[in-house]
């Protein structure tokens, strides 16, 4: 059964609507360059308000490892995500702070970018067409024997056929579920629940 994870929640009222929907996880995003960029202090708020039955992934792009483990000694966070060029040494510098599962991302534009991610020693890869571009990658490119979560591009038109075909582990999705204000839109949210889900 493909899991959720809605991405970039910033707001009070999106988690309002998550707890309603129930995704598996939601995500805060801990890049200062990102559009979806919460402190920690907003983020802390959020976890508080998140019903208990949904985990809190934070996203993090080449940050300082002693942030990471900050933030997830606070509870904030109940999975750690890398979206940048970290390395593995890298991920096992945080392996010796945290037990927390590691999710390492993949901008997926060739084989050898597939042959990287299943190889990385995080506990799960996700394979994504860039850092919230709104589009997808070449599916047909995926040939992995482990778990992944699928990004890129995912909405609500496109992700049941997206489960369909690639039985992924998680599928992620962040701008799919935004309004033309680039907030969350908490039908669209409920759309992308519902066209998962007849799915599975």
């Amino acid at each position: 059964m493909t899991k959720i994870k809605f991405c970039g929640l910033s707001r009070l009222c999106d988690i309002e609507a998550a707890n309603e929907l129930k995704p598996d996880y939601v995500g805060f995003v801990f890049a200062e360059n990102s559009k979806r960029y919460v402190d920690v202090h907003t983020a802390k708020n959020l976890k508080q308000n998140l019903n208990h039955e949904i985990k809190s992934v934070g996203v993090f792009v080449d940050e300082k490892i002693e942030n990471i483990i900050s933030i997830a000694n606070m509870n904030i966070i109940d999975l750690i995500q890398l979206h940048g060029n970290e390395n593995e040494l890298y991920i096992k510098q945080l392996r010796n702070f945290t037990d927390k599962i590691i999710i390492k991302a993949f901008k997926i534009k060739s084989q050898d970018d597939i042959y990287n991610a299943e190889k990385n020693i995080a506990d799960y890869v996700l394979l994504d067409s860039g850092t919230g571009t709104g589009k997808i990658f070449d599916w047909n490119l995926i040939s992995l024997s482990r778990p992944y979560f699928l990004a890129g591009g995912l909405n609500p038109e496109n992700v049941s056929e997206a489960v369909k075909i690639l039985k992924p582990f998680a599928v992620d999705v962040s701008s799919g579920i935004e309004g033309g204000k680039g907030f969350k839109d908490k039908n669209k949210m409920s759309e992308f629940i519902s066209a998962v889900r007849k799915e599975n």
